[in-house]
């Protein structure tokens, strides 16, 4: 719904094509993402409610791109309005805990105050959980 209301558009989608034959093709071209794991939408870092703008969105590509620069595969980074909450593997903790002061002084650049680790780890649909 969020893609729909923010006039996202999907030509691989629209054009019939499947996630595995994106995938396949992919590989067929040798393209390094293909095994890449899937990511939601950004907007799926927000809580309900949240007025979504390009700035939140932008924001939160941006602090993830420094969870990539980690080397981290599989990763979230939430947006609580001036919370950044991080969400990875918990055998990723050591490797972000590391970086601890590079990554918080990163992401408050970005505009976020407080920076958090979940200690439950990288799940995915986390934001749901309000929603049982």
């Amino acid at each position: 719904r969020a893609a729909e209301e923010l006039g996202v558009v999907s030509p691989l989608r629209d054009a019939g094509l499947t996630k595995d034959d994106i995938r396949r093709a992919s590989r067929a071209l040798g393209l390094a993402t293909a095994d890449l794991p899937s990511f939601a939408c950004l907007a799926s870092r927000v809580p309900y409610g949240t007025p979504l703008n390009r700035d939140t969105l932008k924001r939160i590509e941006q602090g993830e791109e420094m969870l990539v620069a980690l080397g981290l595969r599989q990763y979230r980074l939430r947006d609580h309005g001036d919370v950044a909450r991080i969400e990875i593997l918990p055998d990723d903790f050591g490797r972000v805990l590391a970086a601890r002061e590079e990554l918080v002084a990163g992401l408050k650049s970005l505009g976020y105050r407080y920076v958090s680790l979940d200690l439950a780890g990288f799940r995915s649909g986390s934001m749901n959980e309000v929603l049982t």
